[in-house]
C-alpha cells in the first residue's frame, strides 16, 4: 500500500514539473538567465512550492506518525559546513549549466528528452563518485595504528 502512494506521488509530482515546464531546459535558463531576457514565472512555481512544503512541514512536525501510521522521520536542521557549501555551489553550477536538477532530469529522461541522458548518466557518475569518497574519508580520518593519541 505503501508503494502506491509513493508512486502517486511521484506521477503528481512528475505531472507538476511537467505542467510548468521544469523539464525544459530553455526555460529553466531562462529564469537564471538574470543578465538576459529573465523569465520570472518558475519563480511562481517555487513560491508555490515553498509555501506548500511550508504547510505540510509544519503539520508534519507536530505528528508522531505518517498518515499511513508509519514513524515520522522529519530532517533536522545542520551546521552550515564547507561541504554543505561545495555541494550547494556544484548543485546550482550544474543547474545552470545544464538547466536540470535531479527530479525535473528524471522526468525528462522518462519524456524521452535527449539532453536528460547525458546529465542523468553525469548525475549517477557523480553519485558514484560521492559514495566512493565517502567510504575512505573515515578511513583518512582516523589515526594510523599505534599512532599517539
Amino acid at each position: 500500500m505503501d508503494a502506491s502512494f509513493s508512486f502517486a506521488a511521484g506521477l503528481i509530482f512528475g505531472i507538476g514539473l511537467i505542467v510548468s515546464r521544469m523539464i525544459d531546459p530553455a526555460k529553466v535558463l531562462g529564469f537564471l538567465d538574470l543578465a538576459g531576457p529573465w523569465d520570472p514565472s518558475l519563480a511562481l512555481v517555487m513560491a508555490g512550492a515553498i509555501a506548500v512544503g511550508t504547510i505540510a512541514f509544519g503539520a508534519a512536525e507536530r505528528r508522531s506518525q505518517s498518515l499511513l501510521g508509519a514513524p515520522m522521520l522529519l530532517p533536522r536542521a545542520g551546521r552550515i559546513d564547507l561541504r554543505l557549501m561545495l555541494g550547494s555551489l556544484t548543485f546550482g553550477v550544474g543547474w545552470g549549466l545544464a538547466g536540470f536538477c535531479p527530479g525535473p532530469a528524471l522526468v525528462a529522461l522518462g519524456a524521452g528528452v535527449p539532453k536528460a541522458f547525458v546529465f542523468v548518466a553525469a548525475m549517477f557518475t557523480g553519485m558514484a563518485i560521492f559514495e566512493r569518497a565517502e567510504r575512505v574519508r573515515p578511513a583518512a580520518a582516523q589515526p594510523a595504528a599505534g599512532a599517539a593519541t
